[in-house]
């Protein structure tokens, strides 16, 4: 059951009523400003010239402000489709926007690892992801499970390059020390393989291959005659 909005009683002229809303907008300028690590609910608190005690009339915890709060910055995406644009590519397209968007706040994108975003932003998403893998034939339940699979990984790879980016961030040549380490006594495979398979290609490369072979996955084992 949807939680009804609490009616403020703060109604002094020199400061504006409290409202979900307004926690949000103070939100969302907290992490433009500070990035998303800097979110608390005592820094929010501070924000709004007010107690922590009165911010959880309207937002129950860190929790829940991260999940309302991933929900507004998913305003920020197209999530139409006219039919037009091939499923495929559409799919691709709001993937890759997806987690461009989470990719842009480290703070943010780890969040979204642990947090279902509440709101209708994440239930447009989730109706345009099922409305895609639906054109390509996909049933109910292997399409649900699929936009869950899929999120998941853009969610995963948003949070991972995020971390890349911040100054205390590995980048691949971390990856390609350690994985020239390996010997051919003990990982020939790996040894065998080399390093550049493991790192090579641009993200973009990279998405759209591990997107492709999820999708491929989801339609392997979603309805009778899935159409590619």
């Amino acid at each position: 059951m949807a939680r009804r909005e609490p009616i403020s009683r703060r109604d002094r002229p020199a400061k504006p009523p409290l409202s979900r809303a307004a926690i949000l907008d103070a939100a969302v300028e907290v992490v433009h400003r500070d990035g998303a690590a800097a979110l608390t609910m005592r820094r929010l608190a501070s924000e709004l010239d007010t107690g922590p005690a009165s911010l959880y009339v309207y937002v129950r915890n860190t929790t829940e402000l991260n999940a309302l709060l991933i929900d507004r910055y998913l305003s920020e995406l197209d999530l139409s489709w006219d039919g037009r644009e091939a499923w495929r590519e559409r799919l691709q397209r709001v993937v890759d926007d997806y987690a461009g968007l989470l990719a842009s706040q480290p703070g943010l994108a780890s969040a979204a690892l642990t947090t279902w975003p509440d709101g209708p932003h994440y239930l447009d998403l989730l109706e345009l992801l099922m409305r895609l893998l639906d054109a390509a034939g996909v049933d109910i339940e292997t399409a649900a499970r699929g936009v869950d699979l899929l999120l998941q990984h853009a969610t995963a790879s948003a949070a991972e390059w995020a971390a890349h980016a911040t100054p205390t961030g590995q980048d691949l040549a971390d990856l390609t020390e350690t994985l020239d380490a390996a010997t051919a006594e003990r990982h020939p495979s790996l040894h065998r393989a080399g390093s550049a398979v493991f790192t090579s290609g641009t993200p973009d490369e990279r998405s759209r291959w591990a997107t492709t072979a999820i999708v491929n996955g989801i339609l392997a084992s979603g309805g009778e005659h899935p159409r590619r």
